[in-house]
């Protein structure tokens, strides 16, 4: 058999394999009104009243999502947050079909993250505002979680502030995968301020993408460490991973060659 042609080595092998903590609406998918119309039935089952007012929330916490409306209903927030949070995994579960029919995957997605799941070491999850439920059903019914591990993602059910949550991710890929990542190998990708800023927090890398629903300001583009207007184009996305990492294990897999042979070469056998 004749040995895999160069690019496609170079697609397998770094170095220094990267973890990669993936935002998900926005980032990864879309489900226009979907998510937030669950949270407001949730709200209607629990207060007996319906939200009306439109309030921002791309990169937020559900949970800090779920307070602000409870408190622009003049209720008290704190006293129906946990109810509330129930009932939308609840709702959004029931709306599973709406999901499939009114959401879509962002340009590119599945082709990324099919090919950085063929790189040796590298672990890939889900870093976001969603409930743990809600972000696994959302990745789940796209087909995404058979290259995400969502075992050691970190949700919004684990702490008050996305800053917080790249702590629990790397905690679980120790616990649960005995892997440990300098901070110069970890990257948060993400469409919005909140993404940056939680890398900011923890000294890590940050990719951001202009797929969210608000436009990203010029500020944060030439802050995050690379932007991208979407995920569609697959080599920029692993050349702007590549470069920020060591990757020379690359030349040194072949020792003493220059190159590996492909399929033209006469010294292959294509038996």
């Amino acid at each position: 058999m004749c040995a895999p042609a160069w690019d496609q080595l170079a697609d397998r092998v770094w170095s220094v394999s990267p973890f990669i903590l993936w935002d998900v609406d926005g980032t990864l998918l879309r489900t226009p009104g979907v998510g937030i119309a669950a949270l407001h039935r949730a709200i209607q089952r629990v207060t007996g009243m319906l939200p009306s007012e439109a309030l921002p929330y791309a990169g937020m916490l559900d949970h800090r999502i779920a307070l602000d409306h409870l408190n622009a209903l003049g209720l008290d927030g704190q006293a129906h947050l946990q109810a509330v949070l129930a009932a939308s995994e609840q709702e959004l579960a029931a709306a599973r079909a709406d999901i499939t029919a009114q959401g879509f995957l962002l340009p590119g997605v599945a082709e990324l993250l099919a090919r950085l799941s063929g790189i040796d070491g590298v672990l890939q999850t889900v870093l976001t505002g969603n409930l743990r439920a809600n972000a696994v059903l959302k990745v789940t019914e796209f087909g995404l979680d058979q290259w995400l591990d969502l075992d050691v993602g970190a949700y919004a059910d684990d702490g008050p502030e996305r800053s917080e949550l790249v702590s629990v991710a790397l905690r679980r890929a120790s616990e649960l995968r005995d892997r440990q990542f300098d901070l110069s190998d970890i990257w948060v990708i993400g469409d919005t301020g909140h993404d940056l800023a939680c890398a900011r927090a923890n000294g890590v890398q940050c990719l951001l993408v202009g797929t969210g629903w608000e436009p990203l300001p010029v500020s944060a583009r030439k802050e995050a460490d690379a932007f991208l207007p979407d995920l569609s184009d697959t080599d920029a996305v692993l050349g702007v991973l590549r470069t920020a990492l060591d990757h020379d294990t690359i030349i040194r897999v072949d020792e003493g060659r220059s190159r590996v042979p492909d399929s033209t070469d006469p010294e292959c056998d294509p038996g």
